[in-house]
């Protein structure tokens, strides 16, 4: 298994030491962006964990529904309308995510025709045709286990915004499918970077998806709404005893709501 892949899943999944645990989690997370046919622009959730992915999507895609369309009714939206508000959604995160402002982005994508004996870890290579990538809908959950999920992910890189763009149109029926909300947290994650989420992370120990529950953390939700992967939801950075605790940039796009997660 290559650095790459040992980072990636330990930056999102912590150290697996429970791999029942870890699937249950992770079969939790197996879920695409899926609209719901009784509200036309809502995004619906199945099983508790992905909405930390799924809210700031939504919140993105309501923005621009209801800032930048001219439909006299944001809450009627057709198929075709619903597919090209999604591509536009997350190319507009991804564009915030790529920090280091050098319009390189990553997606993560699937090898055509792979099994886990064929290729042990995330491969890296140029842009393809998604003609090439594993149409997932054909396969079953109980099929791609946490560990041959992660050995069938490629990363494809884009020296451009218009390159990113058509290939997030071209993949349009992937982030629909079974794991279009891993796929694309992966996307971001890996446009990114994972030494800059980690400088950000106030600690780096702790995943971002909670091994235990299952909820993603602070972290994960800032860096999909604002680029920033830091901790702490207040404006600008603060000095207490000695110590810089890191918090968001004045210019958020979107408005931010802290997470608080109990247990009883």
């Amino acid at each position: 298994m290559s650095e790459l892949t040992k980072e990636l899943m330990e930056l999102v999944w912590g150290p697996k030491t429970s791999p029942g645990l870890s699937d249950t989690i992770f079969c939790r997370w197996t879920q695409g962006f899926v609209f719901s046919e009784s509200e036309g622009s809502a995004l619906e959730q199945f099983e508790g964990g992905p909405c930390a992915v799924i809210a700031p999507v939504q919140a993105f895609l309501l923005k621009k529904l209801l800032f930048t369309s001219e439909k006299s009714s944001w809450r009627e939206c057709q198929e075709e309308e619903r597919k090209d508000l999604l591509c536009h959604t997350l190319c507009d995160i991804l564009e915030t995510a790529c920090s280091d402002n050098s319009g390189s982005y990553c997606l993560a994508a699937w090898i055509r025709g792979k099994t886990t004996e064929d290729t042990a870890s995330i491969s890296e290579g140029p842009a393809e045709s998604s003609c090439q990538e594993e149409h997932t809908s054909a396969l079953a959950v109980e099929e791609l286990g946490f560990e041959r999920f992660h050995s069938l992910i490629h990363k494809r890189s884009f020296k451009s915004f218009p390159e990113l763009k058509e290939a997030i149109w071209d993949q349009c029926s992937m982030w629909a499918n079974k794991f279009g909300v891993l796929l694309f947290l992966y996307s971001v994650i890996l446009t990114k970077g994972i030494e800059n989420i980690k400088n950000e992370i106030e600690d780096s120990t702790e995943p971002l998806i909670d091994p235990v529950y299952g909820h993603g953390s602070q972290s994960l939700i800032n860096l999909l709404l604002t680029g920033h992967a830091v901790s702490n939801v207040w404006d600008g950075d603060r000095e207490c005893s000695g110590m810089t605790f890191h918090y968001l940039v004045e210019d958020k796009s979107v408005p931010i709501v802290e997470s608080f997660t109990g247990s009883e």
